[in-house]
C-alpha cells in the first residue's frame, strides 16, 4: 500500500467548513487541547495552525511554555487570538507542564498535542466529539503517524491502536498517547501525570485510567495525529532502557505483573510498524 498524502501542517480550512460546522455537532461539549512546549520555535506554528484549522468550534486552546529562549514566545503571541491561555514560566519537565495545562482547562474534554506534532485533518476534533457523544465513553483514542522531523509527508512508522486492550500494558504496548482524549472529571478523580516519572509517565497514567480503574474507551479507526519523529523515548538505546524500566514501574504500581523480558518481545512486531503503510 501507499503511503498516505499527510496534510501540509499549515494548509487553511476553508470558510464554507467553518459555517457548517456548529450544526453538526453537540454545542455543549468544549475541547480543551493542552500543548506544552520549550524552545519549540521550529514546529509550534503548525500545532497551533492544525488547532485553528479545525472545524468543530469549541475548542479551548492551551499553551504552557517553560520558558523557551528562542523565538517560542514571538509564535504564541503572534497566534494569540486562537490561543485561550498560556502561560511561560520555568517547569520540571513536559508533565509538570502538561499537569499546569490540564488544571488550566475548562473543556468536558481533554487532549494533549505536543509542540512537534500536528493534526492532519480539518474534522479530527469533530471526530473525537462525535464519539465521545454518540458513546457516552470515558477515554478515546485513534491510530498514529510517525513521520520524518524534516519532511512531514514522508512516513516513518504506522502506529495501529486497534488491538490494544488493557490486558497489552503487561507487554509494553499502550494506545499512541498523543491521540488519547479523556473526560477532565477523570484527572480530578484519579490524578494528572506523575512527574516522578522521566519518560514514561504517559505510560503509567493511560495504565491507570485504562486499567487500574477501567475507564470504558472508544478507538476511532483513523489517524487523528502525526507525530515528528525524534521523541525522547526513541532517542537512542539508553532512553529505551529507561523507559522500559519506569514500563515496568508503572505496571507494578497499577498491579499489573510483567517484567523486563517481556517488554522486550514487542520490539520484532513494532518493527512492523515502520514498513506497514496505511491505506488512508
Amino acid at each position: 500500500m501507499t503511503a498516505p498524502s499527510a496534510m501540509a501542517p499549515g494548509n487553511d480550512v476553508s470558510q464554507l467548513e467553518r459555517e457548517r460546522a456548529p450544526e453538526h455537532f453537540p454545542e455543549h461539549f468544549r475541547v480543551s487541547i493542552v500543548t506544552a512546549v520549550l524552545n519549540g520555535e521550529a514546529h509550534l506554528a503548525d500545532a497551533i495552525q492544525s488547532i485553528r484549522n479545525q472545524t468543530y468550534p469549541h475548542i479551548e486552546h492551551i499553551i504552557v511554555d517553560g520558558g523557551s529562549r528562542d523565538g517560542t514566545i514571538s509564535i504564541i503571541q503572534a497566534n494569540a487570538d486562537g490561543i485561550a491561555k498560556w502561560i511561560s514560566e520555568p517547569d520540571q519537565g513536559i508533565y509538570d507542564a502538561m499537569n499546569k495545562g490540564i488544571r488550566m482547562a475548562t473543556g468536558t474534554i481533554v487532549g494533549t498535542l505536543n509542540a512537534d506534532d500536528f493534526y492532519p485533518r480539518p474534522d479530527v476534533i469533530a471526530d473525537v466529539v462525535q464519539a465521545f457523544a454518540r458513546t457516552k465513553t470515558d477515554a478515546v483514542f485513534a491510530d498514529l503517524l510517525v513521520v520524518d522531523r524534516a519532511d512531514p509527508h514522508k512516513v516513518v512508522r504506522y502506529y495501529d491502536s486497534s488491538e490494544f486492550h488493557p490486558g497489552r500494558f503487561c507487554q509494553g504496548w499502550m494506545p499512541p498517547h498523543p491521540t488519547f482524549f479523556t473526560l477532565r472529571e477523570h484527572y480530578r478523580r484519579f490524578g494528572l501525570y506523575r512527574t516522578d516519572y522521566r519518560i514514561a509517565a504517559d505510560y503509567e497514567l493511560l495504565t491507570r485510567f485504562l486499567a487500574r480503574h477501567g475507564l470504558a474507551y472508544t478507538r476511532i479507526p483513523k489517524v487523528l495525529v502525526h507525530m515528528r519523529s525524534g521523541g525522547v523515548s526513541s532517542r537512542n538505546l539508553k532512553s529505551n532502557w529507561v523507559l522500559n524500566r519506569e514500563i515496568v514501574r508503572a505496571c507494578k504500581e497499577n498491579d499489573i505483573h510483567t517484567s523486563m523480558p517481556r517488554l522486550l518481545c514487542k520490539y520484532p512486531r513494532k518493527l512492523l510498524e515502520y514498513v506497514r503503510r496505511p491505506g488512508r
